[in-house]
């Protein structure tokens, strides 16, 4: 499954004519991204759950590096139990496996990105959370 969320001001808006877009891609990458940013902190930041990189997690930062896009979680630091994205019903294992991702030139107006275990959505995957 792929998403790609766009926004872009409507053409009744109030900035002269100036289009302001932002690309945001959210999804369940199965992706560890690690917290290794050596050579890619443009990228990625050390904010992330995993150790190193699994393969998906590699081919994601290819792709991140290609088309100048930064993984939102990996930007904050916060105790693991405001990393993980998805665990196991049973409990017993966590993963940080779905992400954000932002044009990198928009990454400086994030103040704050973790995984929200406050909301009741019914499902072994936790919302993200961005503050702007």
């Amino acid at each position: 499954m792929s998403s790609i969320v766009c926004y872009a001001l409507t053409n009744d808006s109030s900035k002269e004519g100036k289009v302001d877009t932002m690309k945001i891609g959210i999804g369940d990458l199965n992706a560890k991204v690690g917290r290794n940013n050596q050579g890619i902190e443009n990228v990625m930041g050390v904010g992330g759950l995993a150790e190193v990189a699994h393969e998906n997690g590699a081919n994601f930062i290819s792709f991140f590096l290609t088309n100048n896009v930064v993984f939102v979680l990996s930007l904050f630091e916060h105790n693991d139990i405001r990393k993980y994205t998805w665990a196991l019903p049973c409990g017993n294992y966590e993963n940080q496996i779905d992400h954000i991702a932002i044009n990198i030139v928009r990454k400086r107006k994030l103040r704050d990105a973790r995984s929200s275990r406050d909301a009741d959505i019914d499902s072994d995957h936790q919302l993200i959370a961005t503050l702007k």
